[in-house]
């Protein structure tokens, strides 16, 4: 009689000879499912495998007797064997403000969806850069990493090619390197913000940013600082603080107490909504004496209290793109040729700009 076949004693002192036997280790092993369904190792292998030929009869046997141990299959020791990876890692920064929570949310809901998981490595004390945090992912084996903050430098990027490792920049600067980019179009949003407030008749503007030289940032208030100027007219500029609401209070009673601004564009929504409750706080009332637009399109920019009209940039398009990348397969001399994308935006008018009617 093969091995595979061969009868098996499932009896209760069976099973805890072999529970007594393995006190001293943490996780169930595929040997100890072997020995309780009297099968080889490579059969629970072949049993666990999408596919992989194995009797009826032995496979009932190995899931009865994992089901019993409370057996499951290490993923990441198959990954290594196989040297394919169903992990994904996700590098970010950050990740409490609300536009890269829903980011990280609906990415990580998606991979799952489509068998991957998520490996996440938190940017915010990465004082030496993110190289160290992308070197640590490559040990895991990924599949691609994901970087929603910070700039690798090119060297680490090549690595990861070299390894054939997919890096994929979301919102990030990729001058001269190997990495798919997809970015919102921070230029066009900018312009339209511009061009929005321009038609409310606002001519006394002023742009929040926080002190954040983040590519992003850089090139949504550099963008409208030049459109409004093209319109003849000197804007008032904040660049201080961190990305946070408290920053758009604070912008609010700094611009307003030196500026009589009637329009302003916050580079953010979480700086928006600060915003607008600084200049309430100040008496200015929205959007009668002050017209203000924000970027992003974060859940709470349609809250009640706030109605902000912003520039949105399409989640799921981001995630679409991020995910098309990943799975990107590889050719038979190396990756598929890279992406360079620019997602399309769009103004969402709710109650913080003056009407033209």
């Amino acid at each position: 009689m093969d091995a595979e076949q061969a009868p098996v004693d499932m009896s209760s002192g069976h099973e805890d000879h072999l529970k007594r036997d393995r006190t001293a280790r943490s996780f169930v092993t595929s040997e100890d499912v072997a020995r309780l369904a009297g099968v080889s190792r490579s059969a629970v292998s072949r049993t666990f495998t999408p596919g992989a030929s194995v009797s009826a009869d032995v496979r009932h046997r190995v899931q009865e007797a994992a089901k019993t141990l409370g057996y499951r299959v290490n993923r990441l020791a198959r990954s290594l064997i196989s040297d394919q990876s169903n992990l994904v890692g996700v590098v970010g920064a950050n990740l409490s403000l609300p536009f890269m929570a829903r980011q990280l949310d609906e990415l990580s809901r998606a991979l799952l969806r489509r068998g991957m998981q998520c490996l996440l490595l938190n940017a915010a004390e990465a004082e030496q850069g993110i190289t160290p945090l992308i070197e640590l992912i490559l040990e895991f084996r990924v599949r691609a990493i994901v970087v929603m903050s910070g700039s690798p430098p090119t060297s680490i990027i090549d690595e990861c090619m070299a390894n054939g490792v997919r890096v994929i920049l979301v919102n990030r600067q990729a001058d001269d390197t190997e990495a798919d980019t997809i970015i919102s179009d921070d230029i066009g949003g900018a312009r339209i913000a511009a061009e929005r407030l321009l038609q409310a008749g606002c001519r006394r503007i002023g742009v929040v940013g926080s002190g954040a030289q983040t590519p992003t940032q850089i090139r949504r208030r550099g963008t409208f600082v030049d459109w409004i100027k093209d319109a003849g007219i000197e804007p008032a500029v904040w660049a201080s603080g961190n990305t946070l609401y408290e920053t758009g209070v604070e912008a609010a009673r700094g611009l307003l107490a030196s500026h009589d601004l009637d329009g302003v564009f916050c580079v953010t929504d979480l700086m928006a909504l600060g915003f607008l409750d600084g200049a309430r706080m100040m008496g200015r009332r929205i959007p009668e004496d002050l017209s203000v637009i924000g970027f992003d399109d974060i859940p709470q920019s349609a809250w009640a209290s706030y109605r902000l009209t912003t520039v949105r940039q399409s989640m799921s398009d981001l995630t679409g793109s991020v995910l098309a990348a990943i799975e990107r397969e590889m050719s038979g001399e190396g990756m598929a040729p890279l992406a360079h994308e620019v997602l399309p935006v769009e103004l969402v008018e709710r109650a913080t700009v003056r009407s033209t009617v």
